[in-house]
């Protein structure tokens, strides 16, 4: 072959290759794009996103109504003892950097004794039933309070496993700037729960998978 009809050949078939490769990207987005928006991931962080919408713009929980008396509700604490509290100056920035929950924990044996006593349970519980849990945790900027603080049962599930693997999905997503911190916040002191029926199966199994000290 000629080169001067080979060049033409090759020129051709190059400008083939950018017609179908221009036309096939109009179809279809981005090969990235299209596998998140295909994979289970996303769809859980839509679903969570759905919840948080409502809080955005919250900036303050509400205030503990008594401090005895106080009667476990399902899942989820007696919200008249326990609506949450937050450490007004915990930041992102801060809250992000490993270690930080380390720093910042501080619940001494008598307060321990005070919440299980509001929530009329025995101290201490048998191992592996009860766990003193922070329901706006650490990680999200919780405090130290005792507003903040309840007896988590382990079972019936879902029980304080659980919950745990909704507080590190939405630290994930706090810490990546999907989810504004005061939304992440006030949604967890309203109802953990809610977001983690929200969540993916595949989700949930990554999760427990990356912390198995704390999810078997």
């Amino acid at each position: 072959m000629y080169p001067s009809r080979r060049r033409l050949l090759l020129g051709l078939i190059g400008a083939l290759c950018i017609c179908v490769t221009v036309m096939w990207s109009a179809v279809l987005p981005p090969p990235r794009q299209f596998l998140e928006s295909m994979s289970p991931q996303s769809a859980s962080a839509s679903r969570v996103a759905a919840l948080l919408a409502a809080y955005q713009g919250t900036t303050t929980l509400a205030l503990p109504q008594k401090d005895a008396g106080c009667v476990i509700n399902g899942a989820l604490p007696d919200a008249a003892c326990t609506p949450g509290a937050v450490f007004p100056g915990a930041t992102p920035s801060e809250i992000c950097v490993p270690g930080y929950t380390k720093q910042v924990r501080s619940v001494s044996i008598k307060l321990k004794k005070q919440v299980y006593a509001a929530y009329n349970i025995a101290y201490p519980p048998p191992t592996g039933t009860y766990e003193l849990d922070h329901l706006v945790p650490l990680a999200l900027g919780g405090s130290n309070d005792e507003a903040n603080l309840f007896p988590e049962a382990a079972d019936p599930a879902p029980g304080f496993k659980e919950k745990d693997v909704v507080e590190v999905y939405l630290y994930e997503e706090m810490c990546a700037g999907h989810v504004s911190l005061t939304a992440a916040q006030a949604q967890i002191a309203s109802s953990w729960l809610a977001v983690y029926q929200a969540l993916d199966p595949s989700d949930i199994a990554r999760l427990k998978a990356k912390y198995p000290s704390w999810s078997n």
